[in-house]
């Protein structure tokens, strides 16, 4: 007899790990209630430990069947180097989800779809969803290099076409991702809506880089969450001169209305913190560090 999906026997367990770059690692994990439910732009958040810190974590894919949701985490303070640490067969303390409010998906024409770094993975299932719904899916995948550059065969096959940029140039064309913005506009490509994943920075300025051409761009906005249900406030924003809280509203807002010289600030609040406590860490576990 098939084992039931829904049996908690090894409930958030890592079915594969998979290291993708030195920082940045694939967690397919059984939580088949998550996967039964979940839709493109939704998040969860785990804690690999008790007392451990929440993580938001954006869904990557999902297999109702299997009962599975595929998450990529890229290492930046002590709990995501931790949660990378991990190896196949343990398992999450807990993971809740899906949550925030998931994309929009309709036929707007040709929709842009720019990822920076570790926003490749936030954007693969979004631009996938887009693809589905019968648009033409253009997408720039920007990295600091290419060891860097991620699910770039993964979006070659849901786009119609993909622009690769790369700070350093060992990898498609060497600038940012707003340099191929310009140049898709400067060439007259059609452009009906925009979404950006990636860094505050790089949002901002794809945000501005469209504003004169009034094309509709959205931006995915991850802040420090805390419950995910919009009661600690931890994740507010604001858009259109309005607060509004990421992990209820959001995460994907009217990139030409968000503040993101706010959401800056407010994100960098803890960054001193962070870093101390990922020396901490770093120290009592390098060698596990080392070998995930």
């Amino acid at each position: 007899m098939n084992k039931n999906i829904y049996s908690t026997d090894d409930l958030y367990r890592i079915v594969v790990k998979e290291d993708l770059s030195p920082a940045i690692s694939k967690h397919v994990i059984r939580a088949p209630l998550i996967a039964n439910k979940a839709k493109a732009g939704h998040f969860v958040i785990l804690r690999a430990r008790e007392g451990g810190e929440r993580i938001p974590v954006t869904l990557v894919n999902w297999d109702a069947k299997k009962g599975t949701i595929t998450l990529i985490i890229q290492s930046l303070g002590k709990s995501t180097t931790e949660i990378n640490a991990m190896k196949a067969g343990e398992s999450f303390m807990d993971v809740a989800g899906p949550l925030g409010t998931p994309v929009e998906i309709k036929k707007y024409g040709a929709v842009l779809g720019v990822g920076g770094g570790v926003g490749i993975a936030e954007l693969y299932p979004i631009a996938r969803a887009f693809k589905e719904a019968g648009n033409k899916i253009i997408s720039i995948l920007g990295a600091r290099s290419k060891d860097l550059l991620i699910l770039e065969d993964d979006m070659r096959r849901i786009s119609d076409s993909v622009i690769v940029t790369t700070d350093d140039g060992s990898a498609g064309i060497k600038g940012l991702v707003t340099d191929a913005m310009k140049t898709l506009y400067d060439k007259g490509e059609k452009i009906d809506a925009i979404f950006s994943i990636g860094p505050i920075i790089m949002m901002k300025f794809v945000a501005e880089t469209s504003r004169p051409h009034k094309t509709p761009t959205f931006a995915s906005l991850n802040p420090v969450m805390l419950d995910g249900t919009g009661m600690c406030g931890g994740c507010r924003v604001e858009v259109g001169g309005k607060p509004k809280f990421a992990c209820v509203d959001g995460p994907m807002f009217d990139a030409h209305q968000t503040n993101f010289d706010l959401l800056s600030k407010r994100t960098a609040a803890y960054r001193e913190h962070e870093k101390l406590s990922l020396d901490e860490y770093a120290k009592t576990h390098e060698c596990k560090i080392g070998l995930h």
